[in-house]
């Protein structure tokens, strides 16, 4: 199982790429094996504004639907269509192609309650 090294964490299983203050959003490989094969993405649309652990969107899988929450607080500035036309690219790139959406991070100070790699691996048990 991939736990990148450069992504930050939550323990509801999104992860975070920070680059400068633009962060991208999805969901971690360990969500995705756990979820089985995913069907169905909703995501916001853009400019909608999400605090921390606010729920911004939700997957469905074959058997069951989880929400999706916001790793920090953010206004959305894009969202990945390919995902919601394909929502397969989830399971088979959660990490590049799998992305969810990108955000204006708006408290960058809320990314040190975030896990590190390490961190979300011994979480998850893997």
């Amino acid at each position: 199982m991939n736990f990148p090294q450069n992504l930050k964490y939550s323990k509801e299983h999104t992860w975070l790429l920070v680059e400068g203050d633009t962060g991208t959003i999805g969901i971690t490989e360990f969500a995705q094996s756990e979820l089985g094969e995913i069907v169905y993405v909703d995501l916001p649309n853009t400019g909608k504004s999400f605090k921390q652990d606010e729920v911004f969107g939700s997957v469905e899988a074959i058997k069951t639907v989880s929400d999706l929450f916001m790793p920090v607080s953010g206004n959305v500035i894009e969202i990945n269509k390919d995902v919601v036309q394909q929502p397969a690219l989830v399971n088979e790139s959660p990490f590049e192609k799998g992305w969810m959406l990108k955000i204006k991070i708006t408290h960058a100070d809320e990314i040190n309650n975030l896990l590190t790699s390490e961190q979300y691996q011994q979480l998850s048990g893997q």
